[in-house]
C-alpha cells in the first residue's frame, strides 16, 4: 500500500502521479479515500487522482487524540495534506472535495493559495462549519458504539440508494431496487471502514465543526477564497443546509452553485457517472 511518511503521522493514499493533471480528493467525516472509488473507475487517463485517508481514517495512522482534539483539528488535517503533496512532489493541483473535506481545503487554500487551481466541491461543509446540539454531538458517539445506528447514519449520506424513509430512526435501511451492485458493495465497504475510525474522527470532527461555527473567523474569510470553484449540492441533502452553499456562492468571488435535483449528500456515490462527467468537464483544463 502507498504511504507518505511525515514527522508526526503516516498517511495512506490511493492513486499515483503519472504525468496527468493532478487532482487530490479530500473525503468527508467518517470516511476514507474510497468514497471516490466509483468516480475514479469512470475517469480517463488525463487526470491523476490521488485520494488520501485523513489521519484517524482508513489505513492512515491514528494518533491518540489530545484531550481537546487539537491534533485532529481541520488546520492539522490541512497541514497533513500539504505534507502529503510535498511527499508526492505535487507542486500544483486541483482539489475535489466532499463534505468536511472542503473545510480542510479552506485551510489549505488560505495557507498556500498558489498551489491550487480549481476546486470542485461536492456537498461541502463551508467555512462557516456546522452547528450541532449536544444531542447531535452525542449521536456521533452512539454511532461509534452501535453498528446498526452507524448503518442508518451512513445511509442518510447516500439516501437515494435506499427505499424512501428507510434510513430513518427505528427503521433498518433497505436498498432501493435502483441501487446497483457496485453501489451496494461500496456502501458495505464504507460502512465496515467506519469501524477503523479514531475517536479523533468520531468525536473530534463534530467538535471542531461546531467550534468553527461558533468562532466565525473562517466564515469572514470567504471573499479571500478566489479560486475558480463549482459547488454540487444535492436537493435531498440532509446534512448541508442549502443556505450555506448559497452563501458560499454569493460571497466567494469565483464560485458557482449547481443544485442537483433528486440527489442527497453524496453525488460521488449516488450518481457516479454524472459526477465523473463533471469532474472531467471542470478539472481538465487547457
Amino acid at each position: 500500500m502507498p504511504f507518505v511518511e511525515m514527522p508526526s503521522v503516516r498517511l495512506h493514499y490511493r492513486g499515483e502521479v503519472r504525468g496527468g493533471t493532478p487532482v487530490v480528493f479530500l473525503h468527508g467525516n467518517l470516511g476514507c479515500g474510497d468514497w471516490i472509488d466509483l468516480v475514479a473507475r469512470r475517469l480517463g487517463d488525463a487526470l491523476d487522482l490521488i485520494a488520501p485517508d485523513w489521519r484517524g481514517c482508513g489505513e492512515s495512522d491514528k494518533p491518540l487524540p489530545d484531550q481537546d482534539f487539537a491534533n485532529y483539528s481541520m488546520a492539522v488535517h490541512a497541514d497533513d495534506m500539504l505534507g502529503l503533496l510535498n511527499g508526492l512532489g505535487i507542486d500544483h493541483c486541483h482539489l475535489l472535495t466532499h463534505s468536511t473535506g472542503d473545510l480542510i481545503a479552506t485551510h489549505m487554500l488560505l495557507q498556500a493559495p498558489e498551489r491550487f487551481g480549481r476546486i470542485l466541491s461536492i456537498s461541502p461543509v463551508g467555512p462557516m462549519g456546522l452547528a450541532f446540539t449536544e444531542a447531535q454531538l452525542q449521536g456521533f458517539r452512539i454511532m461509534r458504539d452501535t453498528p446498526d445506528v452507524a448503518r442508518a447514519g451512513l445511509a442518510s449520506a447516500v439516501p437515494t440508494l435506499f427505499t424512501a424513509g428507510s434510513p430513518a430512526p427505528g427503521h433498518a435501511p433497505t436498498f432501493a431496487d435502483s441501487a446497483t451492485s457496485e453501489q451496494r458493495a461500496l456502501f458495505e465497504h464504507l460502512l465496515a471502514r467506519t469501524r477503523l475510525l479514531s475517536d479523533g474522527i468520531w468525536v473530534g470532527t463534530p467538535y471542531h465543526l461546531n467550534r468553527t461555527w461558533r468562532d466565525g473567523g473562517l466564515r469572514r474569510r470567504q471573499p479571500d477564497l478566489a479560486h475558480p470553484r463549482r459547488i454540487l449540492w444535492g436537493s435531498e441533502d440532509a446534512w448541508i443546509p442549502r443556505a450555506d452553499v448559497e452563501e458560499m456562492a454569493e460571497r466567494m468571488p469565483r464560485c458557482e452553485l449547481e443544485v442537483v435535483e433528486g440527489i442527497g449528500h453524496s453525488l460521488n456515490v449516488e450518481a457516479p457517472d454524472r459526477c465523473a462527467r463533471v469532474v472531467e468537464e471542470f478539472l481538465i483544463t487547457n
